[in-house]
C-alpha cells in the first residue's frame, strides 16, 4: 500500500526542481496561480504513473490534487463576487471544493475511472495555464481578440479605435463618452478570449481513446464554433454598454441595489453577466452535443462528472443513442480500449 503522503512529498520534490527553471518565464506567482499550477501538475504526474500501470499512487496522488484544485476554484470567488460581479461565477466556484473534494475522497476509495476524467482536467490545465500565468502569452491573446472584435465593431458601422485597458494591454474600445449614454466602455480580459471554453473541449477530445481523424474534427469544429460565438459576444457587449442597451428603470434598480453598482455600469452587467453568460451555457451544452455526435467517446468523462455531481450512475451512449463501437472506422479496433 503506496500512503498518499510518501506519494506527494515524492511529487512536490519533482514539481520543485522543474519549476526552478521556468520561474523567470512565469513571474511571481499569486497564491491563485501557484495552487493552479500545483494542482495540474499533480494531475500530469498522476496520468503518467496511471501509463506505467501503476494506478494506486496515480490514485491517491490524484485525490490530493482534486482538494487543492478545489481550493484554488474557492480562492476565485473574491473575485467573481467583487470584480466582475457574476453570481453564476461565483455560485460555480463556491460549489467547485465540495464537489472537487469529493472526487479527492471517490479517487482515494477506489475510483480508477476518475481517472480519466483527472486526464482530461490536467490537459485543459495545460491548455489555459500557460496564458493565464505566462505575461507575453496572455498580452498577445488579449491584443488579438480586441483586435478581432474591433473588426466585427466595424463591420456594424461603429469604429471606436483601440487604447490602454486598465490591464495595461492595447484592449479597451475607445469610445467618445459624449457619443454614448453611459459614457462608459469596455475593455478584454482574458475571460472575453474563449480560451477557457477552448481549453474544455481540447482536454475532453484529446483524453480519451479514438482515432486521430475523428479527435482532429471534434476539435476543430468546437474551436471554431466557440471562437465565432465569442466574437459575437464581445462585439455585444462592448456595444451595449456604451450605447446603453439595458438602461431600462426596472434593470436599473436591479444592478444598483442587489449587486451595488453604479447606474451607469447597468447595460454592461445585463449584456455580460446576464444574457451572455447565460447563453454561453446553452452554447456549451449545443457544442457538446456536436461533440458527442463525432466523438462519442467523450461521453466516458462526462459520465464520470455526472456521477459526482448526482452520485448516480448514467449511461449517456444509450441515452443519446451515441455509441462509440458503432463508428465503422478502420482504425477503431486498434485504438478503442487501450490504456
Amino acid at each position: 500500500m503506496v500512503s498518499l503522503s510518501a506519494v506527494l512529498s515524492t511529487t512536490t520534490a519533482s514539481i520543485h526542481l522543474e519549476s526552478v527553471g521556468v520561474l523567470a518565464l512565469l513571474g511571481p506567482l499569486s497564491l491563485t496561480d501557484a495552487l493552479a499550477w500545483t494542482s495540474i501538475g499533480a494531475f500530469v504526474v498522476a496520468v503518467l504513473l496511471w501509463w506505467q500501470a501503476r494506478p494506486e499512487p496515480a490514485r491517491y496522488l490524484a485525490a490530493g490534487a482534486w482538494v487543492v484544485f478545489g481550493v484554488f476554484w474557492l480562492t476565485m470567488v473574491p473575485y467573481y463576487y467583487v470584480d466582475q460581479q457574476s453570481p453564476l461565477q461565483t455560485i460555480l466556484s463556491l460549489l467547485a471544493l465540495p464537489l472537487c473534494t469529493y472526487t479527492g475522497y471517490l479517487l482515494y476509495r477506489g475510483r480508477q475511472s476518475l481517472l480519466l476524467l483527472t486526464k482530461a482536467v490536467a490537459i485543459m490545465g495545460i491548455i489555459y495555464l500557460p496564458v493565464e500565468t505566462i505575461p507575453f502569452a496572455r498580452q498577445w491573446l488579449i491584443e488579438t481578440t480586441a483586435a478581432q472584435a474591433h473588426f466585427g465593431m466595424e463591420l456594424l458601422g461603429h469604429s471606436p479605435g483601440i487604447n490602454e485597458g486598465v490591464n495595461g494591454y492595447e484592449s479597451r474600445f475607445d469610445f467618445d463618452p459624449d457619443e454614448t449614454v453611459t459614457g462608459r466602455t469596455t475593455y478584454i480580459v482574458l475571460a472575453c478570449t474563449g480560451i477557457g471554453s477552448m481549453a474544455i473541449f481540447g482536454g475532453l477530445t484529446a483524453a480519451v481513446k479514438a482515432p486521430l481523424r475523428r479527435k482532429a474534427a471534434a476539435f476543430a469544429l468546437s474551436i471554431g464554433i466557440i471562437w465565432f460565438l465569442n466574437l459575437l459576444r464581445n462585439v455585444f457587449v462592448a456595444l451595449a454598454s456604451p450605447y446603453g442597451w439595458f438602461q431600462y428603470d426596472p434593470l436599473i434598480y436591479v444592478t444598483t441595489t442587489f449587486m451595488g453598482a453604479p447606474e451607469s455600469r447597468t447595460s454592461f452587467l445585463v449584456a455580460h453577466n446576464f444574457i451572455a453568460q447565460s447563453l454561453s451555457i446553452v452554447a456549451l451544452v449545443g457544442i457538446t452535443y456536436i461533440v458527442i455526435k463525432i466523438l462519442p467517446e467523450v461521453l466516458e468523462p462526462l459520465e464520470e462528472a455526472l456521477f459526482v455531481i448526482t452520485g448516480t450512475e448514467y449511461d449517456l451512449a444509450e441515452a443519446l443513442g451515441a455509441d462509440p463501437d458503432r463508428h465503422e472506422d478502420p482504425d477503431a479496433v486498434a485504438t478503442t480500449g487501450d490504456d
